[in-house]
């Protein structure tokens, strides 16, 4: 009996890129749902995960704007924040897609820092009870090895021209004058951060210690301070963008089953490295 099992697992073993490579093609030729696709009038978007790339996101921003179909957009955020420009990216895009249709953002689990920025140009922003919001903030960091380095005997050699070209390196400690570039670095994006958060939201900017500064809310916390408009669970989001949208038969647009097929790849992934974020070590 357990050389029978030992050949099956062998077997798999031996075809299992070719497995797979059938279940994608399954997946992608199975027909598709698209009877309603002409017919849908609303549209869900997910932000999900770090932001490291704006390109498939906008992507969908886009089409959803130019449909002549889609009528409103329910961006549905669960992401710790990302890098810089494909937050700004998002948000902006938000921005002008809101100029067509409503949009509202809900934050299902995390919004925090360049995932709140993605969100700040919603017409409406709606968390989930239990979510986590804020940390409007920017980090730079770098570890100083040196000490490790002179340890196992390793030392750098470096050929540079510009006083701050090294400015964050790991392999030493930062000099003062770098120390003070990088921070003029990140609270000109700070700055950014803030100044549009208060455009968006009709905040003081002049009272950004109370909203910004890194703090991390509850959403109870932070719809008291002015970061989104009120709390509910998805459904009733989804029921309030029906009402803005004025839809009186609300037709969800499906997603590909490929997409659906590789985001259900990827979710276990994206938990894993949710959880080591948790919204504060992200760049923005």
């Amino acid at each position: 009996m357990f050389r029978v099992i030992g050949n099956i697992v062998k077997w798999i073993g031996q075809h299992f890129l070719g497995m797979i490579f059938i279940l994608i093609a399954f997946v992608v030729l199975m027909p598709s749902s698209s009877s309603t696709e002409d017919s849908s009038n609303l549209q869900e978007i997910q932000l999900f995960g770090p932001i490291m790339n704006a390109d498939t996101i906008i992507k969908e921003i886009e089409s959803a704007k130019n449909s002549k179909n889609i009528k409103g957009v329910l961006l549905n955020v669960n992401s710790p924040g990302g890098s810089v420009p494909p937050s700004i990216e998002i948000s902006y895009a938000i921005r002008e897609l809101s100029k067509h249709k409503p949009v509202i953002a809900y934050a299902s689990g995390i919004m925090a820092s360049g995932s709140y920025y993605a969100s700040i140009y919603a017409d409406k922003i709606i968390a989930n009870p239990g979510a986590i919001i804020g940390s409007i903030g920017v980090i730079m960091q770098s570890a100083d090895i040196s000490e490790l380095m002179e340890t196992i005997g390793v030392k750098t050699q470096t050929v540079k021209q510009g006083l701050y070209k090294e400015a964050g390196t790991p392999t030493r400690k930062w000099t003062p004058q770098e120390r003070a570039e990088l921070e003029t670095l990140t609270k000109d994006a700070y700055d950014l951060f803030v100044s549009d958060v208060a455009d968006a939201r009709g905040l003081d900017i002049n009272a950004s210690s109370s909203y910004a500064d890194a703090h991390i809310f509850s959403a109870y916390r932070a719809q008291k301070v002015g970061l989104i408009d009120s709390l509910a669970i998805k459904s009733e989001a989804k029921e309030q963008l029906i009402k803005d949208a004025n839809i009186t038969t609300p037709i969800w647009k499906e997603k590909d089953r490929f997409d659906t097929f590789v985001e259900k790849l990827e979710a276990g992934s994206i938990i894993k490295v949710q959880s080591y974020f948790y919204g504060l070590k992200a760049s923005l």
